[in-house]
């Protein structure tokens, strides 16, 4: 019952996503508008309902398979994406570097420094 209260919360996040696109007319897509909403609440509860945690195990497992459709679909706009392979390979880049060290920060904010082992440290 759990996983389904966690999907549930899921789906409420992306439908407030959609909501808050659409009204606002905002030039992202509803998935990632709920996820940052999901990330504000989850931040301001400071932990992961265990709820949210069991829904979100398996969906983690298949995160490749959740990309692959958007990643299939740049194959037929090609021909458009041409003239910008600078611009695409900047914005990769700067990206991947943005999402790396975002993740990080959170990381070491949400489960603090004590939770990353040191090499050499003796703990009790």
């Amino acid at each position: 019952m759990g996983v389904l209260r966690g999907f549930l919360w899921l789906t409420g996040f992306l439908l407030l996503g959609d909501v808050l696109v659409t009204l606002a007319g905002l030039p992202i897509s509803a998935g990632v508008a709920g996820m940052l909403l999901l990330t504000a609440w989850l931040s301001l509860r400071g932990r992961v309902p265990a709820d949210i945690a069991a829904a979100a195990r398996p969906l983690i497992a298949v995160l490749a398979l959740l990309i692959m459709p958007g990643v299939v679909g740049i194959f037929f706009i090609l021909d458009r994406l041409a003239g910008h392979g600078l611009a695409i390979l900047a914005a990769l880049l700067l990206g991947t570097l943005l999402s790396v060290l975002t993740t990080l920060w959170l990381m070491h904010r949400l489960l603090g420094a004590d939770a990353v082992p040191v090499e050499g440290r003796e703990d009790g």
